[in-house]
C-alpha cells in the first residue's frame, strides 16, 4: 500500500496528513476552514485517496497560512506515499462539469514543480472563503509534490462550481496519474531514467 504520514509544525500551523494512494475516497477533514473541508473531499472521492488531514491554524487572522500549509503537507505526504514511481502512468488529466462550469485539470508526476493555474472566478468569495487563497493550495502543493500541474476552469458562472470543477478534476487526474501501467512493468516512466 502507498501510504504516508506526515506532520508539519509552525508557528501558524499544526498540520496533520494521513493518505493511502490505494484506498477508496474514505475522508475525514478537520481544518478549521469548511470550504476547504469540502474541497478536500473532492480529492479522496474522485482521486480514491483515503485522506485524513487535521489542522489548527491561526484563523483569527486568516485562513491564509491554514490553507496554504494544508497544501504544502499534502505535497509532502503526496511524494512520499508515491515512493520510486516505477510502474505508474505518471500523466494524468480530467474534464469535469457541474452545470455551467467546466474544468479541465492536467498532471505530470515529473519531480518538477511547476504551475498553470487559469481561473477567473466571478466573485472573491464563497461564503466565508477568499478564493485566492486555492492559489497558494496549490502552489504548497506542487512545490512540495514535485508535480507539474496545468488547471484550466473553462467556463462558469457560479464560483463554487468553479471551484468544484478544479477539485473534482484535479482528484480524477491524480487518480489517472498513479494508477499502475501494467505495460510499463516495474519501468520508471521517463526517458532520463529519474523523476
Amino acid at each position: 500500500m502507498r501510504t504516508a504520514q506526515v506532520t508539519r509544525n509552525t508557528l501558524e500551523t499544526q498540520i496533520a496528513v494521513s493518505l493511502n494512494l490505494d484506498g477508496t475516497g474514505v475522508s475525514k477533514l478537520d481544518t478549521g476552514v469548511p470550504f476547504l473541508d469540502h474541497m478536500l473531499d473532492q480529492i479522496a472521492r474522485h482521486g480514491l485517496i483515503d485522506l485524513d488531514i487535521q489542522a489548527k491554524g491561526d484563523l483569527h487572522i486568516d485562513a491564509h497560512h491554514t490553507v496554504e500549509d494544508t497544501g504544502i503537507t499534502l505535497g509532502q505526504a503526496f511524494a512520499q506515499a508515491l515512493g520510486d514511481k516505477k510502474g505508474i502512468r505518471r500523466y494524468g488529466h480530467a474534464y469535469v462539469p457541474l452545470d455551467e462550469a467546466l474544468s479541465r485539470v492536467v498532471i505530470d508526476l515529473s519531480g518538477r514543480p511547476g504551475l498553470e493555474y487559469h481561473v477567473d472566478y466571478t466573485r472573491a468569495r464563497i461564503g466565508e472563503f477568499d478564493v485566492d487563497l486555492f492559489l497558494e493550495f496549490f502552489r504548497g502543493f506542487i512545490n512540495h509534490a514535485g508535480v507539474t500541474l496545468h488547471i484550466d476552469n473553462l467556463r462558469g458562472i457560479n464560483a463554487h462550481h468553479q471551484a468544484e470543477t478544479i477539485f473534482k478534476a484535479f482528484g480524477r487526474a491524480l487518480r489517472m496519474a498513479v494508477e499502475a501501467d501494467a505495460r510499463m512493468g516495474d519501468v520508471l516512466p521517463s526517458t532520463k531514467g529519474a523523476l
